[in-house]
C-alpha cells in the first residue's frame, strides 16, 4: 500500500519503574543520532510522561512531541505518539533466547526497521494503559459510508483538467464526471477537502446550486434523474492542496528540487483521499468503468507524469504545456497520481502473458544510470507476479516507475527506492533475503494485483491490499531463489507482529488507525493457510483465481475469505475469525502422560479446529486439534513435540 521507509537513527528508551528500572538501546546501524525517547512510569498512580525527539533531513523542524498512548502488559512495551498527522509507534517485545527487547518502529502503523532494547527486564504484569477507543467523527462517517447521495448513482468515468502554478503551489481546473442513474434522486455528493473549494458546478449548461458539509459538498440537480440514463455534471475547483508533512504518510503534495535546481512534485493520498486534490466520488467501492482522462499543464522545461498512457502534449503560447494521459481501465481514487519534474523517459517492453507490455521510466536526470540498472528488476517482478497471480491487471495503461515517491499509483508506480536493493538499504525482515530485490519496486508493484486490480471497498479490509502484497515478497524469493528461501523471508517479517488490534477495522468511517499487523500477521496467516490447504498446486491457482474472478472489481474480506474456502474446500471460518478479527495467537496447549500425547487449542475462538503439522515419533505427522482436549498414543520416550515453524502459532507445554 504505502512506502515503509527504513530510517536508520539512534535510538534511547530510558523506562523507570517504582524501582528505577531503566532500559536502554540503539538502533543496528546508525545513519542519524539526533532522536531520543524518553518515559516516566509512575506505577502508584498509574500515570505516565515522556517524549520523542527527531531530526530528520526532509522535516523542516524537529519533532517534539508528547506521548499519546503507552500500554506496558506482560513484557511488552508499546508506544504511540501523533505529531503534524504523523502516527509514531514503537513496539518491544522480550525475547528470552537474549534476554532483550525486541521489536519494530512505524510510521502511521507502517513497518520500518527493528530495533533491539536493553538487557534489563521490564517487570511482568505491569497493567498501565492509556489506550482509548478512537471517537469517529460526521466528518469520518461522510467520507468512509456509502452515503444516500452517493449510493443513486454509478461512476462511469472522469476528466480531469488543471493548471498546476508551481510557483504559488496553487491548483484550478475542472472534472467532468460521468455518471448512470441507479435511483431517480436528486442530490449528489462531491468531495473536495479544504483548503481546496468547488467554485462552480454544470449540468447541460444549467449552474447548480450546492452546499456545503465540511469536505462533502451536495449538488443539487435539476435534470430529471432517469433511471438508467447516463449523464454527467462540470465540476470547477481551484486552491492549494495540503503539503504532505511527511510524504507519503501525512498526504498531499511534496515541493522539492532536483540536483540542478529544478521543480520536482509528487503527491500521495492514500487513506486521505483523493479529494486531498481534486473533487470526486471519493469513496472506495465504486470506480470509474471506463477510466479517465488526466490533462496537465504545467511550466515549459518541465514534465507531468500521470495514470495510463501519454495521448497528447500541447505546447502553449504562454509558457506552458498541456500533458494529457489516458486511462482505459476502472482506478481506485488514491491510485490517481501526479509526478512533475524535469523528467528522462527511457522504456524497455515485456513480452508477457497478454503480449508486450509498454513499460516506461520517467526518472531525474541525475538518477538515469542508477535507473538503467536498478529498474532491470520490474521486468523479474513481473515474470515472477504474472506466474503467481496472472496476467499484470493494466495491459491497456502500459506499466511505469516514476521517480518521487514509494506508493502503488496505478500503471505508474512511484519509486524513491534509492536505487539500491532492500528497503532503502536495509533487510527488514532480518532474514537476508530482502538484500535481494529491490523493496519498492516489488512491493509496490506488487500492489497492482492486490489494491489496483482487486480493490477494497472499505480501509477497514486493508489486508486485502497489504497482506497479499506483503507475501508477494515472500513469492518473489521463492520465485527466484526456491521454497525454502521464501519461507525464511515469510518467518523473519513475523517477527514484526504486533497483535496490538484485529487486522480488520472499523467499517464505515475511512478508519486510517489501521494496524501494521495488516502487513506482517496477514502475510503470515496466508503463509499458514497455505500450509492447512496443503497443496502449492491448487494454493497457485486460488491466488492466480482471485485475479481472475475479481478483475477489475471492488471487494470486502468476506468476497476474498469465501472464494478461498470455496476453492480450497474447506471450512474456513473459525480460521479467518481468528486471525482477523483477533489479536490472540492460536497456541498449541499439549502434554505426554504415559503413553498418550494429549493437546487442544488454547487462546483461539470456539472451535477453532485447524489441522497442524509436527514432528512426533521422529516423524513428520499431522494431527488435529480442536479446542476440546484430543489424545492419542506414542511411543516417544523422549517426549519432544516440534512444531512446522510454517504455521503462525504458539505453543505451551503442560507440566501436569
Amino acid at each position: 500500500m504505502k512506502r515503509k521507509i527504513i530510517i536508520l537513527l539512534s535510538l534511547q528508551l530510558s523506562f523507570y519503574t517504582l524501582f528505577g528500572q531503566n532500559i536502554t538501546g540503539k538502533w543496528y546501524e546508525i545513519a542519524n543520532p539526533n532522536a531520543s525517547l524518553e518515559i516516566t512510569i509512575d506505577r502508584n498512580n498509574d500515570a505516565y510522561s515522556g517524549t520523542f525527539t527527531w531530526e530528520w533531513k526532509s522535516w523542516i523542524s524537529t519533532v517534539n512531541a508528547p506521548l499519546d498512548q503507552v500500554l506496558i502488559k506482560n513484557d511488552s512495551l508499546l508506544l504511540e505518539l501523533t505529531h503534524a498527522d504523523v502516527t509514531f509507534n514503537f513496539k518491544l517485545r522480550k525475547d528470552d533466547k537474549t534476554d532483550s527487547y525486541k521489536g519494530f518502529f512505524y510510521f502511521n502503523a507502517r513497518q520500518l526497521g527493528p530495533v533491539v532494547l536493553g538487557r534489563i527486564p521490564i517487570e511482568r504484569d505491569m497493567s498501565i494503559s492509556a489506550i482509548t477507543e478512537k471517537k469517529y467523527t460526521r466528518q469520518d462517517t461522510l467520507r468512509g459510508k456509502v452515503t444516500p447521495e452517493r449510493a443513486w448513482w454509478d461512476l462511469t468515468h472522469y476528466t480531469l483538467d488543471f493548471e498546476l502554478n508551481i510557483e504559488n503551489k496553487y491548483i484550478k481546473g475542472s472534472n467532468t464526471i460521468k455518471y448512470t442513474v441507479l435511483e431517480p434522486k436528486n442530490v449528489m455528493q462531491i468531495d473536495l477537502q479544504t483548503p481546496m473549494k468547488i467554485t462552480k458546478v454544470i449540468q447541460a449548461g444549467t449552474l447548480l446550486t450546492f452546499t456545503q458539509e465540511g469536505n462533502a459538498y451536495l449538488i443539487h440537480l435539476k435534470e430529471n434523474q432517469i433511471i438508467g440514463s447516463s449523464k454527467e455534471i462540470e465540476v470547477y475547483y481551484e486552491g492549494s492542496p495540503r503539503e504532505d508533512p511527511n510524504p507519503p504518510f501525512g498526504g498531499g503534495f511534496t515541493y522539492k528540487q532536483d540536483a540542478n535546481g529544478k521543480p520536482f512534485i509528487y503527491n500521495a493520498s492514500q487513506g486521505h483521499g483523493a479529494s486531498l486534490w481534486w473533487p470526486s466520488k471519493d469513496h472506495m467501492y465504486d470506480e470509474p468503468d471506463n477510466g479517465m482522462t488526466i490533462s496537465v499543464t504545467v511550466p515549459d522545461g518541465l514534465m507531468a507524469v500521470a495514470n495510463g498512457k501519454l495521448t497528447a502534449t500541447e505546447k502553449k503560447n504562454n509558457g506552458t504545456t498541456t500533458y494529457q494521459w489516458t486511462v482505459v481501465n476502472p482506478i481506485n481514487n488514491y491510485g490517481v497520481s501526479l509526478n512533475v519534474a524535469d523528467y528522462v523517459h527511457f522504456s524497455d517492453p515485456y513480452n508477457g502473458k497478454k503480449g508486450t507490455l509498454q513499460c516506461d521510466y520517467y526518472v531525474l536526470p541525475e538518477h538515469l544510470e542508477k535507473a538503467k540498472i536498478q529498474f532491470k528488476q520490474a521486468h523479474l517482478m513481473l515474470e515472477a507476479f504474472e506466474h503467481w497471480f496472472g496476467p499484470y491487471p493494466f495491459y491497456e495503461d502500459s506499466y511505469k516507475l516514476v521517480d518521487g515517491i514509494g506508493m502503488e499509483h496505478q500503471s505508474s508506480v512511484g519509486y524513491s527506492g534509492g536505487y539500491v536493493n532492500g528497503m532503502e538499504g536495509s533487510d527488514y525482515s532480518g532474514s537476508g533475503w530482502g538484500m535481494k530485490f529491490d523493496y519498492l519496486i516489488i512491493h509496490e508493484s506488487g500492489h497492482e494485483w492486490f489494491a489496483n486490480n482487486i480493490t477494497y471497498k472499505d480501509m477497514a479490509d486493508m489486508w486485502v491490499h497489504e497482506g497479499f502484497t506483503t507475501y508477494a515478497e515472500a513469492l518473489y524469493v521463492e520465485y527466484y531463489f526456491g521454497k525454502k528461501a521464501g519461507e525464511d523471508y515469510i518467518k523473519g517479517l513475523s517477527q514484526g507482529i504486533a497483535n496490538d488490534k484485529p487486522i480488520i477495522g472499523v467499517y464505515d468511517v475511512n478508519d486510517q488507525d489501521y494496524t501494521q499487523d495488516a502487513y506482517m500477521k496477514s502475510a503470515a496467516f496466508l503463509h499458514t493457510l497455505r500450509q492447512v490447504i496443503n497443496d502449492d498446486k491448487k494454493w497457485r491457482s486460488i491466488l492466480t483465481g482471485l485475479n481472475t474472478v475479481f478483475y477489475h472489481k471492488t471487494v470486502t474480506s468476506a468476497d476474498i475469505e469465501n472464494y478461498m474456502a470455496q476453492q480450497s474446500g474447506l471450512n474456513l471460518n473459525l480460521f479467518f475469525d481468528q486471525y482477523l478479527k483477533t489479536t490472540q495467537i492460536p497456541t498449541l496447549e499439549y502434554y505426554f502422560k504415559d503413553n498418550k500425547f494429549v493437546y487442544r487449542w488454547i487462546n483461539a475462538v470456539r472451535g477453532f479446529d485447524m489441522p497442524l503439522k509436527v514432528k512426533l515419533d521422529n516423524q513428520e505427522q499431522w494431527i488435529k486439534p480442536t479446542t476440546n482436549w484430543t489424545h492419542e498414543y506414542t511411543k516417544d520416550t523422549k517426549k519432544e513435540l516440534i512444531i512446522d515453524s510454517n504455521f503462525y502459532v504458539a505453543s505451551f507445554k503442560n507440566m501436569k
